[in-house]
């Protein structure tokens, strides 16, 4: 949704006005939406780069439990600040939140079971796979998140929201394609299979796990820093019995820390670091909108190294970020807006249409401003300017230009007609013209509020 921020136009106010819907707790989901971006970007290009190191790798197993034991850890110390350094009350508090509501933490433990596993397989993926084909087969999990949060949370979604998940999806392998025609031979140490049904694998539980988690979040009182106090003791605990399964011998052999390197605490560090964010985002938001921010880190972790690596940019990546970015407009658009949209279908002479200056609301307005179509008398004062936006010289500078005389150059306005265009191209057909149509509208009217 557009934020009602209006900066000042007069030299020195570097002013914003906040409409009164911007709340602390809508800022605290963009917020931790927008870190969430960049922490799985940086995540992505942490791990590819760990593991693709020369000489012996670190196991994988012991990166897991190490990033579970790290947010224990971190979430320990959170409540132990809450209850104001008071051991005694922290000691009272878990044995109450943990042991006599033992229903509750024992609920936990099917999707700590899960994370568990999705991040052993992350692993096994990235390590098999080129780094494009996994992050293209890694978006399964925004499609499969969405169809568990309509089966176990009842959530609905209109036509709009789903095209805009194949938008998505779209976006995503177009840009990912691009960076996988510049990549080089095949390793022979991978094995494309295995890395295959590893990120099937992990997508499946993904979903499942995110909406599983969000629904225990949601549905109770407890503090999320105690929720996942709980989610790092069963997943220390699975950790190590997976470590034991999986390489338990060599990592008698070899020891725990086996291959560790700055750039392994890196990305232990980043994967603690990132599971709590998850459970904030969840918390504030819901898994679709993480995984449209995940999406976008896709294409910022690209960007990242295009500029590290030296990648070539060209019009396809435009394209797919372009189309990225527009998915997320549309999947974000209030649902009353949507339904008024869908609603203007092929909407007959006389009928009252769709109007897209009302539903973005009454513009906000710097000291001193006036307000679209107000012209200045001779006194100074905001006056109507005449039908059609006529009058003299004097009436024209006391207004703000029209969107037809100056807002079809912005660049801002030039990216959001690209996006609605390839919109069109791509989702016409499910969501029927009317919506195409109206897109446009919409488009307009945001140049009208923004000048």
């Amino acid at each position: 949704a557009l934020l009602p921020v209006v900066e000042g136009m007069e030299a020195g106010r570097g002013q914003s006005l906040i409409g009164s819907g911007w709340t602390a707790h809508r800022r605290l989901k963009y917020i931790s939406l927008a870190v969430l971006v960049v922490q799985n970007a940086s995540l992505i290009l942490s791990i590819r780069y760990a593991r693709t190191l020369p000489g012996d790798r670190f196991f994988a197993t012991t990166a897991v439990v190490m990033a579970e034991v790290l947010k224990g850890l971190t979430c320990l110390l959170l409540l132990f600040a809450q209850k104001r350094g008071n051991v005694k009350n922290l000691v009272l508090f878990l044995h109450e939140a943990v042991l006599v509501q033992y229903v509750d933490t024992l609920k936990l433990a099917v999707p700590s079971l899960i994370y568990t596993l999705q991040n052993n397989l992350q692993y096994v993926a990235i390590s098999n796979l080129p780094a494009a084909t996994f992050q293209v087969t890694y978006q399964l999990k925004i499609l499969t998140t969405a169809l568990f949060s309509v089966l176990m949370l009842n959530r609905s979604l209109s036509r709009l929201q789903w095209a805009s998940l194949l938008l998505l999806f779209t976006g995503v392998a177009i840009v990912q394609a691009q960076q996988a025609g510049g990549g080089g031979p095949r390793p022979l140490d991978q094995n494309p299979g295995a890395g295959l049904a590893a990120v099937v694998a992990s997508c499946l539980s993904s979903g499942f796990a995110g909406v599983y988690f969000e629904k225990i979040l949601k549905g109770s009182s407890g503090s999320v820093w105690l929720r996942n106090l709980q989610l790092g003791l069963f997943g220390t605990a699975l950790g190590l019995v997976g470590l034991w399964w999986a390489e338990g011998t060599a990592v008698a052999r070899r020891g725990f820390f086996f291959g560790y390197t700055p750039a392994v605490w890196g990305v232990v560090l980043n994967q603690a670091f990132g599971g709590l964010l998850v459970a904030v985002v969840v918390k504030y938001a819901d898994n679709i909108l993480k995984g449209f921010a995940t999406s976008l880190s896709i294409v910022l972790s690209t960007v990242a190294s295009i500029r590290l690596f030296g990648f070539h940019l060209d019009p396809l990546f435009a394209l797919g970020a372009g189309l990225v970015i527009g998915a997320v407009y549309l999947y974000s658009l209030p649902r009353g807006a949507v339904k008024a949209i869908a609603s203007t279908s092929a909407s007959a002479s006389g009928e009252q249409r769709f109007s897209p200056a009302a539903w973005f609301g009454k513009p906000q307005h710097w000291p001193g401003a006036q307000p679209l179509g107000m012209g200045m008398d001779a006194a100074g004062r905001g006056a109507p300017l005449p039908e059609g936006g006529g009058g003299g010289g004097g009436e024209r500078r006391g207004r703000r230009k029209t969107v037809k005389e100056q807002g079809s150059s912005h660049p801002t306005v030039r990216a959001w007609r690209g996006t609605l265009i390839s919109t069109q191209i791509t989702c016409g057909r499910h969501l029927g013209v009317c919506v195409c149509q109206e897109a446009n509208e919409v488009l307009l009217a945001f140049q009208a509020h923004l000048f």
